[in-house]
């Protein structure tokens, strides 16, 4: 039996879909750790072809022998609010200034896609989860 690699760093990206360089952010992470941009940028686009434009948030596993792997997360719950309040960017002060509106419905629909990485038993927690982080962007749920 393989021995079990050692993990010695953990790294979380926030790129935009079908869209990493060798550039900022990507090139000068994946740089400190010595590791192959290419091994990653292609089969990264490769992936995130359906998010093109959009911020997906990355979790890179980096081991002793300068190999790694990666999960894709898809697109933080914040952007996924924006996208449906069509708002711009959330309140400066959430608690006074509300900028948009949010329903039950539409909470559920962004529960369901990322109910997986949610810290919740069911769809009824995990709306919760979503609901929170809309009032703390600012945003005014309905039901």
């Amino acid at each position: 039996m393989a021995e079990a690699k050692k993990c010695i760093g953990n790294l979380k990206l926030r790129i935009p879909g079908g869209k990493a360089t060798a550039g900022p952010p990507v090139g000068s992470t994946l740089g400190q750790w010595g590791l192959n941009m290419m091994d990653f940028i292609n089969p990264f686009n490769e992936q995130t072809k359906e998010f093109m434009g959009k911020n997906v948030i990355v979790h890179i596993k980096v081991y002793e022998d300068r190999t790694f792997d990666w999960t894709c997360l898809g697109q933080p719950v914040d952007d996924l609010i924006r996208e449906k309040t069509k708002i711009q960017k959330g309140s400066g002060k959430p608690n006074l200034e509300k900028v948009g509106k949010i329903s039950r419905a539409d909470l559920e629909e962004i529960a369901k896609v990322k109910m997986d990485q949610l810290n919740a038993v069911d769809l009824d927690g995990a709306v919760k989860i979503v609901a929170g982080t809309a009032r703390s962007m600012g945003v005014e749920v309905e039901g």
